[in-house]
């Protein structure tokens, strides 16, 4: 039986935020699975900031997509032929099929889930990419010691909340950064100590008030304006990882403003700071298989909870997408492209 796979490409480059004229959707067959290689059938695609990145040309820690490319993406999928003796049709895998709604993978480059031990959505957050940027990040980079102050921006997100949860878990006092009160109170219910609105306009009055005696580890996930409320509260020796710039994805050129480079340079130097940008696939050999077991343990206890934000049909995506980078999103965004037909 031959399939023909829906899929979502880049028809063109954005010129500041993206909008729905630079997707194409189209339909084209797919191919059979050869030796070490499935047919999936996509359930969940992941939505996440980075993929803005990969739309643009400039110089990035990825390859850039090329005009006509379907847009990329990590996938939850059934399998539903195999040429491998390591997979079973229905299994469910988490790959990176990208926008589509059927693909042919290598088994190598599939990770088998469990649907009894966790909703397979969660392998996709708080059990996949941005659980595992929130856990290696902050472990390994902000070294969180107890009775620190931590502060996170897009605290809601799932890489936001992951951190300020698991840094309460290591005797933290935490202060999450979100937009609007809604979200605000979703820290609150969260078990943040210090919930602030960067759109109330006094958030660097906000800092300083929720953390009189300063900052030890910021995680950054914004940059832009929160990024220059929080810096004069880091205090010394602080640690900063830098998973994610979100702020500047839709920029088209640098900041207004006069350049405040010597001032950050001034600040690590005074502060001791140190600020370290990483991308979660350098601890893939080294720390995955401990953040399974961790996290896999507090989301069972209800130590660590997590909310998504899903959408229907694989068509919604270019639009579910740009209202994710405006910050319409409530928790992981996810498209539910087809029924689990198990």
């Amino acid at each position: 039986m031959s399939h023909t796979s829906r899929q979502v490409r880049l028809a063109s480059r954005p010129e500041g935020f993206p909008s729905a004229e630079n997707f194409s959707i189209e339909e084209h067959p797919v191919r059979s699975p050869e030796d070490g290689e499935v047919l999936l059938r996509t359930l969940y695609l992941s939505l996440d900031p980075y993929m803005r990145g990969r739309m643009s040309e400039a110089k990035s820690y990825a390859a850039h997509l090329e005009i006509g490319d379907v847009m990329v993406g990590g996938t939850v999928s059934e399998v539903i032929k195999s040429r491998s003796a390591d997979l079973e049709p229905g299994e469910i895998v988490v790959g990176h099929a990208g926008w589509q709604t059927y693909s042919v993978e290598a088994a190598a480059d599939l990770r088998v889930i469990d649907p009894d031990d966790a909703p397979v959505t969660t392998a996709l957050g708080v059990l996949g990419m941005p659980g595992f940027t929130a856990y290696s990040g902050l472990l390994s980079i902000g070294k969180p010691q107890e009775g620190e102050t931590l502060a996170v921006a897009a605290a809601t997100g799932p890489v936001g909340a992951t951190v300020g949860q698991i840094a309460k878990l290591k005797g933290l006092r935490t202060i999450g950064i979100a937009g609007g009160p809604q979200k605000v109170e979703h820290l609150r219910e969260l078990g943040f100590d210090a919930a602030l609105d960067h759109r109330a306009g006094d958030l660097g009055d906000q800092i300083a008030d929720a953390a009189p005696e300063g900052i030890d580890v910021y995680f950054e996930n914004v940059g832009g304006p929160v990024w220059e409320a929080v810096m004069p509260h880091l205090n010394l020796f602080a640690r900063v990882p830098v998973c994610g710039l979100a702020a500047n994805y839709n920029s088209t050129g640098l900041p207004e403003g006069p350049d405040r480079s010597q001032e950050l340079l001034q600040t690590v130097l005074n502060q001791s700071l140190t600020i370290r940008g990483f991308i979660q696939t350098e601890y893939q050999q080294t720390l995955f298989d401990d953040f399974l077991r961790d996290m896999g343990a507090w989301v069972r206890e209800g130590r660590i909870a997590y909310r998504e934000d899903i959408t229907e049909g694989l068509d919604s995506a270019p639009e579910t997408f740009i209202g994710m980078l405006s910050g319409k999103n409530f928790g992981k965004t996810l498209i539910k492209v087809a029924e689990d037909a198990r």
